[in-house]
């Protein structure tokens, strides 16, 4: 698909992106929200197969802090959760996101335990799966494409920076070629993939960031998930920000680089999230971020301000 530029807005909805919420509505004409679950894995990034330590931002619970409790098996948890997320929204159906640590990073046969009893749940239609590119074996692969044929499913896949330099200083652990090879083997089973980036890592400016962006949007990915940095509590980027290699964007900065990002990506890309969550408790900074919903008004106002919407620049 080409664009031009033009003077009428693309619309979802009433946003000028192309949003999780309307796509879930197409799809399944109803809500859909996710239910986030921790089935107790960990990373290779921690454990010493790739490396050790983790990336750099990432919380102890390996980037699910509003997940469900590893306490407690995966049913409880997907009650409670789903249960909390009624009081917002009593009538929906159920996608079931592994969101902790490396959600494939186990034998096939004890994925499939995972994976299929949450299937089993009432209301479930599909599932989303929050992995690294170095841990999609060919087996795994294999049991992912089946899943794909009887089920909604993404595969979430944290890319966080295209550039290297940053990649060393955050410990991802894996080049950007590992995750466009991972990409490749999924899109051959028509996987749906969904990318996340991180904007505001150590020492990046404004260009590299949008270098991210420009990236994603010519990979053969589906979605994009585009998180700001939040620095928490007893992570090791904390050490990074205090030797100087850090520094906060501003709420203005930050919705600025969103809006030029929204202009490039391919309008069919599903935006699943704009900006990120962080436990009040853990956040060192930047603390404009816990008013989540005021930066989300403000891109919608930035959007319109520009008379811009996603696609708007984007050229194939």
């Amino acid at each position: 698909m080409k664009l031009t530029e033009q003077n009428s807005p693309l619309l979802w909805g009433e946003k000028r992106f192309h949003t999780w919420n309307v796509e879930m509505r197409n799809t399944f004409n109803e809500k859909v929200f996710k239910v986030m679950l921790d089935a107790g894995f960990t990373c290779p990034n921690r454990d010493g197969k790739i490396a050790t330590g983790g990336c750099t931002f990432c919380s102890a619970r390996g980037s699910g802090d509003f997940a469900g409790s590893r306490r407690d098996d995966l049913v409880t948890q997907f009650n409670t959760i789903r249960d909390k997320q009624h009081q917002k929204w009593p009538n929906a159906k159920y996608i079931g996101y592994f969101q902790a640590y490396t959600n494939t990073y186990a034998p096939v046969e004890e994925l499939r335990e995972y994976y299929e009893v949450i299937l089993e749940q009432p209301g479930v239609v599909g599932l989303s799966i929050a992995t690294r590119p170095d841990c999609l074996p060919d087996d795994v692969i294999e049991y992912l494409a089946e899943l794909n044929k009887r089920t909604y499913l993404w595969v979430e896949m944290g890319l966080q920076t295209v550039h290297e330099s940053t990649s060393n200083l955050i410990n991802r652990a894996h080049d950007t070629q590992c995750y466009l090879d991972a990409v490749e083997k999924l899109r051959k089973h028509n996987i749906r993939v969904c990318a996340h980036i991180i904007y505001g890592l150590p020492q990046e400016t404004h260009e590299m960031m949008l270098d991210t962006g420009k990236a994603v949007a010519n990979m053969d990915v589906q979605g994009i998930k585009i998180h700001l940095l939040h620095l928490m509590k007893k992570t090791p980027m904390v050490k990074q920000w205090e030797a100087g290699l850090l520094r906060f964007l501003d709420k203005d900065e930050y919705i600025k680089l969103i809006v030029d990002t929204l202009e490039i990506l391919p309008p069919e890309m599903i935006v699943h999230r704009l900006t990120g969550d962080a436990p009040r408790d853990l956040l060192i900074g930047p603390m404009w971020s816990l008013k989540k919903w005021e930066v989300l008004n403000a891109i919608d106002a930035e959007l319109k301000n520009r008379n811009t919407w996603q696609g708007k620049l984007w050229k194939e």
